[in-house]
């Protein structure tokens, strides 16, 4: 896939992106960088590769899962705001 300008311009329109014109040449290259590893990616032989392979024969190691709050944390925080009650922040209404 060939990046170029027409393409880079529907990029920019989809992501909602703004590129000043000093950096679209740039962009370009770097963009023509990553397309062209994917490619080569592409290209290697992974037939006889199992696709269960993993680096490790390791299990992720797992923890309990246990409830927990640090009440301090929330008081912390708290404490900075201008106006607060019952733990929570009082802010003017925006919504009639």
């Amino acid at each position: 896939m060939q990046i170029d300008d027409l393409l880079l311009t529907k990029l920019e329109k989809l992501s909602f992106l703004k590129i000043t014109d000093d950096k679209r040449d740039e962009i370009i290259s770097q963009l023509s960088e990553i397309v062209n590893f994917v490619d080569n990616l592409s290209q290697l032989d992974t037939k006889n590769v199992d696709e269960k392979f993993a680096m490790s024969d390791d299990a992720t190691l797992l923890r309990e899962d246990i409830a927990y709050c640090d009440t301090s944390i929330n008081e912390s925080i708290i404490k900075n705001a201008p106006q607060n009650r019952d733990n929570f922040f009082i802010v003017p209404k925006i919504i009639e």
